[in-house]
């Protein structure tokens, strides 16, 4: 989705003292995944960016520690998605991949920023990424599951994976009451628009199925939103 991402930034014309927060899943997206990769990369050499990782960005790196070079090339040879995408990606465009974070506190703005969300039994959420091995075995259980939470079991509020979950289950900030912040998040594409909960607001409006890319502007007390149309539709169906 490079070229969205490009219009995206023409239509925000930032400025030096502005930090662009993303909510990840820049890989296996559209047909431009290396592009927009490193055009975020290059973005983080003129200004503050924090990337958050996504279950996608989870995927590569699974996948790049899984395999040797060597078997990464034959892969690719053979049209494996994420071998084509690895191999091209160069040195400095997996290194800054390994940079990108679980979360980011905007402190001024009381906004928590993950990339999936929130799971209804989450009782403590770390103030920084340090604190994260200091907590308990379930504490960081539970944690790891911001990157995944969709919809939560009822009674527990537990996470479900996407295979597991049904209609009837509730999307987590429908439940979510706040007690961490508001949470911005992508993962969930709501192609219509920006969807916006009490306590909870997702901005991944599914450019990939065809919606748009957006961004939420922070300024002051304002919230506002700034969006493109995608091309056209890259996926039909929703994996975790």
């Amino acid at each position: 989705m490079a070229v969205e991402l490009q219009s995206l930034l023409d239509k925000l014309v930032p400025n030096e003292n502005d930090t662009f927060v993303f909510v990840g899943d820049l890989v296996d997206g559209g047909p431009e995944s290396v592009e927009a990769v490193r055009m975020v990369r290059e973005l983080s050499e003129k200004f503050d960016v924090v990337v958050l990782e996504g279950n996608h960005e989870v995927r590569h790196r699974k996948f790049r520690k899984k395999h040797t070079d060597a078997e990464v090339d034959d892969l690719a040879e053979k049209g494996h998605p994420r071998a084509v995408t690895t191999k091209a990606l160069s040195e400095e465009d997996i290194a800054f991949m390994d940079s990108f974070v679980l979360f980011n506190k905007i402190e001024e703005h009381e906004i928590l920023v993950v990339h999936g969300g929130i799971p209804g039994n989450m009782t403590k959420f770390p103030d920084t990424l340090a604190e994260i091995p200091s907590m308990s075995r379930k504490e960081q259980e539970i944690f790891s599951k911001i990157i995944y939470t969709r919809r939560v079991n009822a009674q527990t509020g537990g996470f479900l994976r996407l295979k597991e979950a049904t209609e009837a289950d509730p999307f987590w900030a429908d439940l979510y009451g706040g007690r961490f912040g508001h949470v911005v998040f992508g993962h969930q594409p709501f192609v219509d628009g920006v969807r916006k909960f009490p306590h909870a607001t997702g901005i991944d409006t599914g450019a990939v199925f065809g919606g748009s890319l957006t961004a939420m502007v922070l300024d002051g007390e304002s919230r506002t939103f700034v969006l493109v149309p995608s091309r056209g539709k890259f996926r039909n169906r929703l994996s975790e």
